[in-house]
């Protein structure tokens, strides 16, 4: 708690009163010169009685600051990065901090000399005092720590900084979770064998092949209805129990895109009519139609599905696309006025619909029409005859916006994503606690951690940061915005200091429902941020941290780069576990200076993110990393490298050449990497759209690689089977 919100707070006030009597110490200074108080001349400086005491009270009170800024700088020291890690290394500890103890018991006696001098008048020991302070601030803080880092650091930098290098890696993986990752050493098999996968049939009956990255404008083509819809891309993942199995899926919501009404662009139509949207859509992740289209588990307008069959409320008026403000709401009785869906009762058109909860503020009185029309500089709010007393104004209607609103302290996940709770579509938002002042840990930027082919770099008000925790799981209603935080990580100290002063905000997690709870995983972010210090920080002693002969990085993604391959979520198992849990799973390589290093496998991380399906109990494994760490003597194919022997095999190229015949373009999807058959399978799929007009990426073939061993054929199943000896022993969601 002190070095996370006492240290900056002590830190500023001090800050702050230091300006403040400087500028008051200079001020006295110039006023009693000008008004004749202080005199020079004659080589003698006269000061009155009543300059002195003024000036030498705000001087000993200054120095008096100093001391005490000088006492926190100790404490500031473990958070500050030196040249190879946060927090003092043996020169800091050994000349830095002692320097500065020294330093500010040499400024508090200097100050009592001042406030002698207020009372005697004697200006000469004070002014020698401080030309002391001087000098000791010289060869303490700077003369001393440079002959001790050259001299005796140097020359035995292991032996010397060996235990403060511990510190540093202890520490940093406290700060960022992952003190408690569980390695195992891992002898890869390179050699495909038939009925190899058998064992891991479970796991590679979820292998997902449907791109959520790609099969975006398919969707859009298939689903969207209207031009005024429209599906966030990429598409989202999650998953479902479907007739008692669980059930990988890719996911949407059909939100509006009022800037596609064109002509009908009206106040009315986008205030009024055009309100919400409307519908999940929800794909099987596995399979595919004979046409290489996604197999839609819910669909439609009017909803058909097995969400249907559970009666949910489809209806969208909270989304990340809704327009900027509605109006909704009207008198019992009155007549309907919000399109609902364009699908009508007899042969009509449309079905038209009123908003019945509570999502907004009330405009039926004119003062608060008059404040809401000065807000969104539209006059139409006060003077339109469809406003009425039970009208409400919805805003503030993207998910985060509302969240940040409620709870500004947090940072949130940059991936939203919104699934069936309880009869209701939630958006669910992890919510991060983060500091920069955690003692010996070492910093990251958390907008470049999270960058990735998927997700450009965001932004963000704190970016530096060396603690993070996912305190907080929160949802928000798309039908009336209301917003829900649940304490996740109730231990969290940042948390629990921000819950005084937001006492009623937060939730206790077990008061999430089961259903809720089924759906909730491990952030994406936060995995991120994990595997990037864990290029670094997956050593364990301080020798190995000193060396830097074995760090890591996340590969780049094949179809990008530029930019680093997003993890995954997939219901796999590890080998270590008996059962398939969804999980999300990342991959490293060798790091190097210029980007030539090998593109080999050296690691495989996977975080359990299935947190159960019971309200009030956290399934024992969720949130558990477990790393693969690849036995250096086995030579893995990482991503680049595998995807360059797809690229350049001639039997697959003279393939891709036939589906590129004609208008067609080839979308490679992406490129996964399995921990199956005691070792590590790669799946890639390969879609197919056409180069101009309406494009509807379509699934043609299926890219598989084990060892330095690949297959290239119209399903998964086949693509399995032709690589592990016509008989791969797997079971996969495309088996005709």
């Amino acid at each position: 708690g002190f070095y996370l919100f006492g240290m900056p707070f002590y830190a500023a006030a001090l800050g702050f009163a230091s300006a403040v009597l400087l500028v008051c110490l200079l001020l006295t200074g110039v006023v009693s010169y000008l008004y004749g108080s202080v005199r020079v001349g004659q080589r003698e400086l006269r000061i009155s009685k009543a300059a002195r005491i003024q000036l030498a009270v705000l001087a000993g009170l200054y120095l008096l600051v100093q001391g005490a800024s000088l006492w926190l700088d100790r404490f500031r020291t473990l958070v500050e990065p030196g040249e190879r890690i946060t927090g003092p290394g043996y020169v800091g500890a050994n000349a830095v901090i002692p320097g500065q103890t020294i330093l500010a018991i040499v400024a508090v006696i200097v100050a009592l000399l001042f406030f002698v001098t207020a009372v005697i008048g004697r200006w000469r020991y004070p002014l020698i005092a401080t030309a002391l302070l001087v000098v000791s601030a010289i060869v303490v803080g700077a003369a001393i720590p440079w002959a001790v880092n050259t001299f005796q650091v140097r020359p035995n930098e292991l032996a010397l900084e060996s235990q403060y290098y511990q510190r540093n890696l202890d520490s940093t993986k406290a700060a960022y979770g992952i003190d408690g990752v569980e390695k195992e050493n891992f002898e890869a098999e390179t050699q495909a064998q038939a009925g190899q996968l058998r064992d891991d049939a479970a796991s590679t009956a979820q292998l997902r092949i449907m791109d959520p990255a790609i099969i975006g404008p398919t969707v859009r083509q298939l689903e969207q209805y209207r031009a005024y819809y429209q599906f966030e891309e990429p598409l989202d993942v999650d998953r479902y129990e479907i007739d008692g199995q669980t059930q990988d899926a890719v996911v949407a919501v059909r939100e509006l895109n009022i800037a596609q009404l064109g002509d009908a662009n009206s106040w009315q139509n986008t205030t009024l009519v055009y309100t919400h949207g409307y519908g999940m859509v929800a794909a099987a992740g596995n399979e595919r139609t004979d046409d290489g289209d996604p197999v839609f588990l819910e669909q439609a307008i009017p909803g058909t599905g097995f969400l249907t069959e559970q009666n949910y409320e489809p209806r969208i008026y909270f989304g990340e696309r809704s327009p900027q403000y509605s109006i909704v709401g009207n008198v019992e009785g009155g007549e309907d006025i919000e399109l609902d869906y364009p699908l009508g009762a007899d042969g009509g058109t449309e079905t038209r619909t009123t908003f019945d909860g509570n999502g907004g503020p009330s405009v039926g009185n004119v003062f608060n029409r008059l404040i809401y029309a000065l807000k969104f500089q539209s006059e139409q709010i006060l003077f339109s005859d469809y406003v009425n007393s039970e009208s409400q104004i919805l805003y503030d209607r993207n998910p985060a916006e509302r969240i940040q609103k409620v709870a500004p302290y947090l940072t949130l996940d940059s991936d939203p994503y919104p699934t069936v709770v309880d009869g209701r579509i939630k958006w669910v938002v992890d919510g991060y606690t983060t500091s920069n002042n955690y003692p010996y840990s070492s910093s990251v930027s958390l907008s470049r951690a999270i960058a990735d082919s998927n997700n450009p770099a965001p932004t963000y008000a704190l970016d530096d940061i060396n603690y993070i925790r996912n305190s907080v799981k929160a949802t928000v209603d798309a039908y009336d915005g209301s917003v829900t935080l649940y304490a996740w990580d109730d231990e969290d100290p940042v948390l629990q200091a921000w819950q005084k002063v937001y006492p009623t905000s937060l939730q206790p997690w077990s008061e999430m429902s089961s259903d809720l709870m089924s759906h909730v995983r491990y952030p994406t972010d936060l995995m991120k941020v994990q595997r990037s210090m864990l290029g670094v920080y997956h050593v364990d002693d301080a020798r190995s941290f000193f060396q830097q002969d074995n760090r890591w990085t996340t590969p780049n993604d094949p179809q990008d780069p530029d930019s680093f391959q997003p993890p995954y979520y997939l219901t796999m198992k590890m080998p270590s576990q008996d059962e398939p849990s969804y999980s999300m799973f990342t991959s490293f390589i060798p790091a190097s200076q210029g980007g030539q290093a090998r593109n080999v496998l050296t690691g495989y991380l996977a975080v359990d993110s299935n947190a159960g399906g019971e309200q009030g109990t956290k399934r024992e494994d969720y949130g558990r990393l477990r790393m693969l760490v690849i036995d250096a003597a086995t030579t893995v194919p990482g991503p680049g490298q595998v995807q360059n022997t797809f690229d350049s095999d001639t039997a697959v190229s003279s393939q891709i050449n036939i589906l590129q015949q004609g208008q067609s373009q080839v979308l490679p999807g992406n490129l996964l990497t399995l921990p199956v058959g005691g070792g590590l399978l790669y799946v890639q799929p390969v879609f197919v759209q056409s180069s101009g007009g309406t494009q509807l990426p379509q699934l043609r073939r299926v890219l598989v690689a084990f060892g330095d061993q690949i297959a290239f054929e119209n399903t998964l199943s086949e693509a399995l089977d032709s690589l592990f000896g016509g008989d791969s022993g797997a079971d996969t969601g495309d088996e005709e």
